[in-house]
């Protein structure tokens, strides 16, 4: 309540002579937020990418390489682990649908006790248990857990977007320090865990053991080689992901802190005013006729699927489908990570002025490199496609979920009876992405079972390297344009997003002076 407010209230003679002629949005003074309020949020995100990356980057290999189970195996927990982390976002929606404000906020009670757990989670998702039978239950058992632990952080996190402030610019912008932060956690991820690792992958291993094969009988007495088979080369694959592992949680209980005490959550006044809030099934019901919000989920659960394709083939297919690419691997994810965090601005000011619908086609930049890659897998194509891929993969991020923002504002326009439904709309979102990402992780890996992978081996049939190909470059192509046909149809134009802006802002102002009056 600021000072006018107040002395409109003191004199309710004057009230009609002082009060404008007509209601402008632009009269409603939206809460600002603060560099430092925007930076703190924006740390909050880092950890879930920091690992996200990790496993999106590595895990399949080390399924496969470390752990050594079999790709049908490795196939169930990526599938069944990506889908049981869907399912539970909108189980997470509802609780939190049903949470009361605490004294730190509805949502900010869910990121902090989730922590501790999805720590615990993420470690033993990488540690190789001392039995063998049964070892894909140990992996299908955390990989579920750390699934859902990061599902109770990240829906509740993406939704206090809605709560920061209820200007859409300043959301905006929150976002897009949230997406420039989410890309270097993934960064920081992929660079932490692949220099890390890079040791159990490297193509030292296998020339060194070819060598032996091809030019004595035995090794000579002096040198220890290590084979992907040997014990020694097991145990320390094992120890650096275990190492990997532990640094990464360390990351999420900092990120955790500065994120509740950095950032304060707000309640809107449209949410107060719209009366009761819906239960879960009727408000999922109505998101789900909202003809946006279908069109936004629709378009990227492919171009999701063909970002993660695309990710957790890329080691796999430079160790195994490029030999030249096979000792730069970590580099590689490290200058597409790069690449992502520079450009994050430039898509920022892109969708700003030529607007968020035509800044998403600019996704498809990445389809040429990509069948570059895999036609000519040199060093040279392997980086230049490494920066273009970058480029398009911080599109891909940043867009739907300053997007998603815009089809909530449309929602409530279009529904004011209808409030708090925030919560479901993020936990929707999350899971169509999620179950897609889990279909095709599950088909690609299976498809390298049926094309005959042995897991550990230094050279792959050819029938593999064909499948890793594929998975590389058709197969996201193929997405990424089936994505971006559903997109033109979008209709939330920037003419279509200000208007909306305008009318909401018209009944938090009416909200907010009711509100006086009562007082």
């Amino acid at each position: 309540m600021d000072e006018r407010d107040v002395e409109l209230l003191r004199t309710p003679s004057a009230n009609s002579r002082r009060l404008p002629r007509h209601n402008s949005a632009r009269q409603f003074k939206h809460y600002k937020l603060s560099v430092f309020r925007k930076t703190c949020y924006a740390i909050g995100g880092a950890p879930n990418q920091v690992a996200g990356s990790a496993a999106a980057f590595f895990l399949q290999i080390y399924l496969l390489d470390v752990a050594q189970i079999t790709p049908f195996e490795a196939s169930l927990v990526l599938c069944l682990g990506k889908t049981w982390g869907g399912i539970t976002d909108p189980i997470v929606g509802f609780c939190i649908n049903k949470s009361k404000w605490t004294v730190i906020g509805r949502l900010m009670p869910w990121i902090v006790g989730c922590t501790p757990f999805l720590v615990l989670s993420y470690f033993f998702l990488w540690f190789v248990p001392p039995f063998v039978t049964g070892r894909v239950l140990w992996y299908l058992l955390f990989y579920c857990s750390f699934q859902a632990l990061s599902t109770i952080y990240h829906v509740p996190y993406t939704t206090l977007t809605m709560f920061l402030s209820t200007d859409q610019t300043e959301r905006d912008s929150a976002t897009a320090y949230r997406m420039t932060m989410e890309v270097l956690g993934t960064l920081v991820g992929a660079a932490l865990q692949g220099q890390i690792v890079a040791s159990a992958h490297t193509s030292h291993h296998c020339r060194a053991e070819m060598n032996v094969s091809m030019n004595a009988t035995y090794p000579p007495a002096n040198v220890t080689i290590l084979t992907p088979g040997s014990a020694d080369y097991k145990l320390l694959a094992r120890k650096v992901y275990m190492i990997a592992a532990g640094v990464i949680g360390s990351i999420y209980v900092i990120c955790t802190a500065v994120l509740s005490l950095g950032v304060k959550e707000r309640n809107d006044l449209f949410a107060k005013s719209s009366g009761k809030v819906l239960p879960f099934c009727s408000g999922f019901k109505k998101s789900m006729r909202h003809g946006p919000y279908v069109y936004l989920i629709a378009s990227f659960l492919l171009i999701s699927a063909a970002v993660q394709l695309l990710q957790s083939n890329f080691v796999l297919f430079c160790t195994h489908a490029a030999g030249d690419l096979r000792d730069h691997f970590q580099n590689l994810v490290l200058t597409i990570l790069i690449s992502a965090v520079l450009s994050i601005p430039f898509w920022q000011w892109f969708l700003q002025r030529f607007g968020k619908k035509t800044a998403a086609f600019g996704i498809s930049w990445m389809i040429p490199f990509a069948i570059l890659l895999v036609t000519l897998p040199n060093v040279i194509v392997g980086y230049t496609v490494a920066v273009s891929s970058g480029f398009s993969i911080a599109a891909s991020l940043l867009l739907p979920w300053s997007m998603l923002p815009d089809v909530v504002d449309n929602f409530q326009q279009m529904n004011p009876s209808a409030a708090g439904l925030e919560a479901i709309f993020y936990s929707s979102f999350v899971f169509f992405t999620k179950l897609s990402a889990g279909i095709s992780l599950g088909i690609s890996t299976l498809s390298l079972q049926f094309a005959g992978y042995s897991s550990g081996a230094c050279r792959q049939p050819y029938l593999v390297v064909l499948t890793l190909q594929i998975l590389i470059g058709a197969a996201p192509g193929i997405l990424i344009i089936l994505g971006l046909i559903i997109l033109i149809f979008y209709p939330i134009t920037e003419d279509t997003r200000r208007e909306t802006e305008l009318a909401l802002n018209n009944i938090r102002l009416q909200t907010r002076r009711s509100t006086l009056i009562v007082i």
